[in-house]
Parts: C-alpha cells; sequence; structure tokens
C-alpha cells in the first residue's frame, strides 16, 4: 500500500534515534511510500545522509531557552512551525521518534485530524526528561494512534499511561535493507575510519600494529557508562599489555573520560577518536566490544557489534541487552553499575582466545532474530492499525 508518511525527530545529528529515522525514511521511499523527514533542528547540523526521494524539512527552531517563559515561548513556536509543515504534506500517517519531540508532534496534530505513532528510542523508567515535561507525556500520550516501544518492560511500564490506546513492541534491526542504509557525512580526503569530531591533536588509535582493540560505541553520556569501561579497563591494563581501548563517539563525558585515562596513565592506550562514518567499518578493527551502559533502549551498537562477528560483553542493564545477548551463548552479561564485574569479564575474554571465537561464532544469529523484514513488516502492521496480538509481533 503506497502511503504518504512523515517521520519527525528533533535532528540527524548523530546518535541511533537518528540513524534509526534516517534508515526509516530512506527504505521506506525506496519500498514506493512518499516520505517527508522533518527534524526541529537545522539541516546544518545533519549527520545522515538522506536519499534524493526523501523530501527534507529542516524546521531550523531548536535551541537554548534561558528561561521557563522563553522555554514556553519557543516550544510554542516549535509546535506551530511542526502543525504548518505537517499540515503541508498532507500525510496518511506521521511516525515521530523520542519522547520531547513526540510530545510537540502531538501538540501540533491536535487539530490536523492525522494520525500519529509515537515511538519512544530509551526507557522511560530511568531516562528523565523533567517533571514538566513528564506530565505533558502522561497528557498527549494517549491522544496518539498508537506507540511503540522496543522492549515487553517498557510497553508494561508505560500501559497505564496509554488509556487503552496500543502499545507495539518493535526491536531495532540490524542489516540491510531493501533500501540504502544512512551514513554519516565526510569531508573530502577524510580518512574514512575517523570522521567527525575528531581533534586535531587525538592520536590515531590505528598507528601502532598488531594491538588487540576493546571496542565501545555511542554518545559520550553519563548513561552509556563509558566511564566504568575506562575504569575497568584499567584495572585489566597492566594484564594485558598487547590491549588498547578505543571509544568511537561524541558527547558532554568528553572531559571526564580524557580525565579518566590520564589519571590511570593510559594516555598512550586508551583512544576516544569522536565519531565513525560508518559503524560497520570501526568495529572491523575490534577484537572485543564492550557496551558498559547503565539503561538503554536496544541498543544499535551491540546489534552492530555482534552482526560484525565480534565477541561482546554488555552490562545487564534494564531494557534492552537481556533481549539481545543469550547470556554465555552469543555474548556476556554482567551486573550494571560496576567496573569491577566489566573487569573481571573483560579480562577473561582477552586472555582466552577460544573463549571468543567460541561467542563470535553465534554472535552473528542476529541477523535473522533482528532482521530488517521483521522490523518493517511490525511497522507496516503498526500503520495499517492491526491488533498488538497480531503474529507478526508474536516472536518480540
Amino acid at each position: 500500500m503506497h502511503r504518504r508518511l512523515v517521520i519527525v525527530i528533533h535532528s540527524l545529528d548523530g546518535g541511533g534515534a537518528e540513524r534509526t529515522a534516517a534508515r526509516m525514511a530512506n527504505d521506506w521511499s525506496e519500498t514506493g511510500h512518499s516520505v517527508t523527514l522533518i527534524t526541529l533542528d537545522s539541516a546544518g547540523s545533519d549527520r545522515f545522509r538522506l536519499l534524493p526521494s526523501v523530501k527534507r524539512r529542516a524546521l531550523d527552531v531548536m535551541g537554548h531557552s534561558s528561561n521557563p517563559l522563553a522555554a514556553l515561548r519557543n516550544n510554542f513556536r516549535r509546535i506551530s512551525a511542526l502543525r504548518c509543515a505537517i499540515a503541508d504534506e498532507n500525510p496518511d500517517r506521521v511516525v515521530s521518534l523520542t519522547d520531547k519531540t513526540n510530545v510537540l508532534t502531538l501538540a501540533a496534530c491536535r487539530k490536523l485530524n492525522v494520525p500519529v505513532v509515537v515511538a519512544e528510542r530509551t526507557d522511560p523508567r530511568y531516562h528523565q526528561i523533567g517533571r514538566v515535561w513528564s506530565q505533558l507525556r502522561k497528557r498527549y500520550y494517549p491522544s496518539a494512534a498508537a506507540l511503540v516501544v522496543q522492549t515487553g518492560a517498557v510497553r508494561d511500564a508505560l500501559r497505564p499511561m496509554m488509556a487503552g490506546r496500543s502499545i507495539y513492541v518493535i526491536p531495532n534491526l540490524v542489516g540491510p535493507g531493501k533500501g540504502a542504509r544512512p551514513h554519516l557525512f565526510e569531508a573530502p580526503g577524510t580518512d574514512r575510519r575517523l570522521v567527525g569530531s575528531i581533534r586535531e591533536k587525538s592520536p590515531d588509535p590505528f598507528s601502532v600494529p598488531d594491538r588487540k582493540r576493546v571496542v565501545g560505541m555511542g554518545r559520550l553520556s553519563r548513561e552509556k557508562g563509558f566511564d566504568l569501561l575506562v575504569r575497568a579497563f584499567a584495572m585489566t591494563a597492566q594484564r594485558r599489555p598487547q590491549w588498547d581501548l578505543v571509544i568511537f563517539g561524541e558527547g558532554p563525558d568528553r572531559t571526564l573520560l580524557e580525565q579518566l585515562t590520564e589519571e590511570s596513565s593510559l594516555t598512550e592506550r586508551v583512544f576516544l577518536p569522536g565519531w565513525t562514518d560508518a559503524p560497520g567499518e570501526a568495529l572491523k578493527s575490534a577484537d572485543l566490544f564492550v557496551l558498559p551502559s547503565r539503561y538503554e533502549g536496544f541498543p544499535n551498537a551491540l546489534l552492530e557489534a555482534m552482526a560484525a562477528g565480534l565477541p561482546v560483553i554488555s552490562s545487564d542493564c534494564p531494557s534492552g541487552p537481556r533481549e539481545i545477548i543469550r547470556d554465555g551463548y552469543d555474548g556476556l552479561l554482567v551486573r550494571p553499575e560496576s567496573a569491577e564485574w566489566l573487569a573481571a569479564a573483560m579480562d577473561r575474554l582477552m586472555r582466552d582466545s577460544d573463549a571468543r571465537r567460541l561467542l563470535a561464532e553465534k554472535a552473528p544469529e542476529v541477523l535473522q532474530r533482528y532482521s530488517p523484514e521483521r522490523f518493517y513488516a511490525r511497522w507496516e502492521a503498526v500503520l495499517d492499525g492491526r491488533p498488538e496480538d497480531d503474529p507478526v509481533f508474536g516472536d518480540c
């Protein structure tokens, strides 16, 4: 069925939700839908490419509010801009991603008579968006045509708020689909391995041959737990002198991570190169992947690492990793918020190549379990308005 779809997200400035939104837009446009992707931010911040068949509308209404009155005024401006942009497109369905953007989109569509499907991309039990935004979410989410979450635990937590509206569980996807996968922009002549917010003086983690590498990947922010990973690596570094740690990403915790690295005297073995242009390429440099998150939605980076055939370790944090990793079979789960437990698991795999190999052999099974075909079949069911117990959702 041909549909006119509008996808709304705050920006395309890196991150898992942004990457997923760009991929959905590309894949849906390749399969015959008319797709418009709207961001609150300007196009100048875009990191992800869209196909020419995707219409791009950047509203350029992001920005910092200096006080509560300014925030109220700016949000009314965002709602008005969204309402006009969505009305211009006259869509059959609107799909909105991420919590605050979902609230603004639902408010903008209140009088447009268009079904809005909102998608939560993290675990709202742990990801705090502030008292006012939480109240607005409770007010507006029941007006959505449906809510999409990534795990059953999040669905159960949000059920009381949705006043009988459908809540669908759709985990993330991994692997090539029918359409083009988005990737990060890169400047001409830039080293393809290391693209984005790389500082000129950052050392090259690939300059020393014959090293083994633990790799982490994600936004450098507290919920991702990279401070725990640096501390865990420091506990193992002396025993495993042939190993380095590379953390791809950018974010507010960069300074903290640099300080921890200096305090541990590991500046020649811990690297923070910034964003990478394509996760798959970055993962080719890895011998072990570690996800140390304090909480998650449904981590793309973990899926990508397993699809690449890497042995993986993840914290058993709320929502996400336990649905992906079958502990001891295709990866290891460890106690969350514990650098000591993380270090013990890392040391075990760093010293045992056979254990790494056995986990790596099973890891690519995620390509079948979380395939694009299953992902889009579930989304089509949501857009069709089929019930939550439709068989297509049976194996989520």
